[in-house]
């Protein structure tokens, strides 16, 4: 308070200063004070001191300062929240709930009276403005019934030129046959506003005008809505036809909506003004209560009459757009449309008996505001859904450089186009109930919440949208970097490391658009990435095994152990790498099984394919084989190899390693080829099948391991012995009867043929473990 005070004297010294003693400040600018003279201001303070006006200026001053500074601030008005916006939206609902309820009662109360005659009728004056208003009415009508039969051969001759002429002579006779009856209407109009104007039908008062002009309008107006229902129905002349209907539907549809136009129309414009002006208001409201609610009745039996004939009628029209969403609406119409419609009417009815002079005005205008809402709706619909039907295609040039974009767009774009079309559908639905006044959408959005929310909205959207454009183009990056159709040829490095950038890449893209919808939303993300930290290291205490996968495979890529298309052994499976992330690899084996292998569970990685490979081949060899003729055998072998194609495979020339082993039954002869990465494969089965055509070729012989029986020692000749076979046999079952002559009774010992004493002998084994007696002299 002290240094308001100081702040408003100070300010008050310097508005006198300057207002009240300008004099003062001119010596001042001309030089500075003397010493031991009083400065200007210090004057000038003495100066209001002394003065007893100005004192007590000075002094109201201060106290007035002094009171401001002990006057509370002004009290700021609380932000509403959404939660009371609805609390005050369902409190208005229950109070209009409740004048409602009370309108209805003082309304049944009046009607009480007109009916026990608690409320006086002036039949007389109603009489007499019917007598009056009675000339007119049958003039306007004769003469309307008879330009109506002479528009009728117009209307004729309107109907076999449309049948005669195409599609747009059609619809040029349907503009000229609505035109000539809106013109019967005007003339009609026009003679009965002549007639009521005549001097014999005018009263005194002019009462029995006001009367008369009360029926014209209303003919005016019940008339033209009949014209626009025979326009668009047309229930004498299919010719002229809108819609493709039958003549008795579009008869039965024109009969009941010429009738409701008629009796409702008339009695509210006509016959209910003029009660209410010559007779009673209440007795003109019980008029209107009687008639609306009998047309509603009639409304409702005929839309339960009608309510399966309609719903197959929309049916056969969502069947031919059964994509499109414009069809899923009309299916989903098809079977609540009664209820929607009866819903309407009876909402229409308690509004105009909440305020009979108010609801026809608003219902109308809003009924053809939702109506244009929802067709524009529709259309936008109709088009997004038609875009993203059609697809997009891209240039043959792009789709060969980026092979892969235009299937992205075509998965990515009708995604957008869906959620544009639900956004349509909800501002659809929002603009409605404004019009309806069910919610006050655009004073909310007008409030600082309401436009917090819809801007945040906006952003949301943006970022998503954003997000998805920056997916789609590092996507499509990744793919021109590696498509070898253009630039350079990526290596399996290369490779492996955009694949690893694409996956990382996602991940962050990912958590960096969430992080920013949420602060959009007004959501601290700084206790988010703190909660986030928290949960990683719980995570990093309870998943070991995810962490040790992730750091080994984050080693294993640092080291450049393996990329993808390499041929490896990881955890004992040995396949093609397909691919690669941070925390496993996907092996593709030689039978076609797909193994994912974590970086946890793999020791070591043999990889086939760094740098170069080597086919090492190890040929076996009979002893008796030469050794010198199998290693020209061998070299002759690798120059077919070359030129079978495989030349540009191999580095250097063949690596003869000469005699590695002497086995049981075979001489190994080893050598080896480089070839470059992946490529000793084929080629070792290639040069395999060489070796095999130039040994068959040169009688060289690749041995099978044998086993030789000796019986019983060999002679000086090296011949032995026939092996000694004793054969027992069952003694015979003795049998009825004398045995025949000659016949023995008991086995004799078979006599070893030379086939038997010359066997081979074959043991139950491998294929390869085949074990053969030589033959005698062998």
């Amino acid at each position: 308070m002290l240094g308001l005070a100081v702040r408003t004297l100070i300010s008050l010294l310097l508005f006198l200063l300057l207002s009240g003693a300008p004099g003062f400040a001119q010596p001042a600018a001309q030089g500075g004070p003397k010493p031991g003279e009083p400065s200007a201001e210090v004057e000038a303070l003495i100066g209001i001191l002394e003065n007893d006006q100005a004192r007590h200026r000075l002094i109201d001053r201060l106290r007035a300062a002094a009171a401001d500074d002990h006057r509370p601030a002004a009290e700021v008005a609380p932000e509403t929240t959404i939660a009371q916006e609805v609390a005050a939206y369902t409190r208005d609902a229950a109070e209009s709930a409740s004048g409602l309820i009370k309108t209805v009662a003082g309304l049944v109360e009046r009607i009480g009276g007109v009916f026990s005659g608690g409320v006086s009728i002036d039949v007389q004056s109603l009489w007499s403005a019917v007598r009056n208003s009675a000339l007119v009415v049958v003039l306007t009508f004769a003469v309307y019934l008879v330009l109506r039969l002479a528009f009728g051969r117009f209307q004729r001759a309107f109907a076999s030129a449309a049948t005669r002429g195409g599609r747009f002579e059609r619809f040029g006779f349907i503009g000229l046959s609505a035109l000539a009856d809106a013109l019967t209407v005007l003339a009609a109009w026009a003679i009965g506003s002549v007639s009521s104007l005549s001097a014999f039908v005018i009263d005194q008062a002019g009462q029995a005008e006001m009367n008369r002009a009360l029926f014209l309008n209303a003919f005016l107006v019940i008339e033209f809505i009949k014209v626009l229902a025979r326009t668009l129905l047309a229930p004498r002349w299919p010719a002229l036809r809108i819609w493709t209907l039958n003549d008795t539907t579009a008869a039965y549809w024109y009969f009941w909506l010429s009738r409701f136009v008629g009796v409702v129309g008339y009695t509210m414009f006509f016959l209910a003004p003029i009660v209410a002006i010559n007779a009673s208001e209440d007795a003109a409201q019980v008029i209107r209560v009687v008639v609306m609610f009998a047309a509603l009745v009639l409304a409702l039996i005929v839309i339960l009459q009608n309510r399966d004939p309609v719903r197959r009628w929309l049916l056969r029209r969502s069947e031919t757009r059964r994509t499109d969403i414009l069809g899923r609406f009309l299916a989903g119409l098809a079977r609540f449309w009664h209820v929607m419609v009866i819903g309407y009417l009876v909402l229409v009815f308690v509004l105009w008996l909440a305020a009979p002079g108010m609801a026809l005005p608003f219902v109308l205008a809003a009924t053809i505001q939702s109506i244009v809402a929802v067709a524009i709706g529709v259309l936008l619909t109709g088009v997004i859904a038609r875009v993203a039907g059609a697809g997009i295609s891209l240039p043959a040039e792009v789709s060969g450089r980026l092979p892969l974009l235009e299937r992205r767009l075509n998965a990515f774009v009708p995604n957008v186009l869906r959620a544009v079309r639900v956004l349509v559908a909800g501002v659809v639905l929002l603009v409605i109930a404004q019009f309806w006044r069910a919610a006050n959408i655009v004073g909310w959005l007008s409030s600082e919440v309401g436009q917090r929310f819809a801007v945040s909205i906006v952003s949301a959207m943006l970022i998503l949208l954003a997000g998805g454009l920056i997916y789609l183009a590092v996507q499509s990056w990744v793919e021109y970097r590696l498509n070898p159709n253009y630039g350079h040829v990526p290596s399996p490095r290369e490779r492996t490391l955009l694949s690893l950038f694409r996956n990382a890449f996602v991940v962050a893209l990912g958590v960096l658009i969430v992080m920013l919808v949420l602060s959009e939303f007004g959501v601290n993300i700084g206790p988010l990435l703190a909660g986030a930290g928290v949960v990683g290291l719980a995570v990093g205490f309870g998943a070991q095994k995810l962490v040790q996968d992730i750091i080994t495979g984050a080693f294993i890529q640092f080291e450049n152990a393996m990329n993808e298309g390499d041929v490896v052994t990881a955890g004992g499976i040995t396949g093609t790498v397909e691919r690669l992330t941070i925390r496993s690899v996907s092996l593709r084996t030689l039978d076609g099984a797909y193994h994912l292998i974590p970086f946890s569970s793999v020791e070591a990685v043999t990889n086939f394919m760094k740098g170069f490979s080597y086919h090492v081949a190890s040929i076996g060899v009979d002893y008796g084989a030469s050794i010198p003729e199998v290693k020209q055998a061998m070299h002759d072998a690798f120059d077919r190899l070359k030129e079978a194609g495989f030349a540009g495979d191999i580095i250097g020339d063949l690596e003869m390693h000469g005699v590695t082993e002497f086995a049981d039954s075979a001489i190994l002869v080893r050598a080896r080829i480089k070839t470059k990465p992946g490529k000793h494969f084929a080629l070792g089965r290639t040069y395999n099948e060489i070796i095999k055509e130039i040994f068959d070729e040169r009688g060289i012989e690749i041995p099978f391991p044998h086993v030789t029986f000796y019986m019983g020692g060999e002679d000086k000749q090296g011949k032995s012995p026939p092996p000694r076979v004793k054969q027992r046999h069952p003694k015979p079952t003795p049998t009825a009867g004398k045995p025949k002559r000659g016949a023995s009774t008991s086995a004799a010992l078979a006599k070893p043929s030379k086939r038997q004493r010359k066997t081979r002998v074959r043991q139950d084994g491998p294929p390869d473990q085949t074990v053969v007696s030589p033959d005698d002299g062998s």
